[in-house]
């Protein structure tokens, strides 16, 4: 089971990169900001995986918690800042 873990997990580092390709040459700024929180959001779930992988999944629950909450008020608080700058 480890084994299938381990996997799933480089599958979604290599999803990661995709992600990535997106940030860097995103058509818009917005597009930017929903690459950035689809990163967040695979790196939450990397996360878990490690977790199960570790035997630890309840120490590796509350870190991806908080790393989704900060992942989700960064996100508003960009798209906040940028929504300011448009109306301008």
């Amino acid at each position: 089971m480890s084994t299938f873990f381990l996997v799933i997990g480089l599958g979604l580092c290599v999803l990661v990169f995709f992600v990535l390709y997106r940030v860097v040459f995103g058509p818009g700024v917005f597009n930017r900001i929903a690459a950035i929180s689809a990163i967040g959001t695979k790196t939450l779930i990397i996360l878990l995986i490690m977790g199960f992988i570790y035997d630890r999944v309840e120490m590796f629950v509350d870190i991806s918690l908080v790393y989704a909450l900060l992942n989700f008020i960064g996100t508003l608080a960009a798209a906040k800042f940028l929504g300011m700058e448009t109306e301008l």
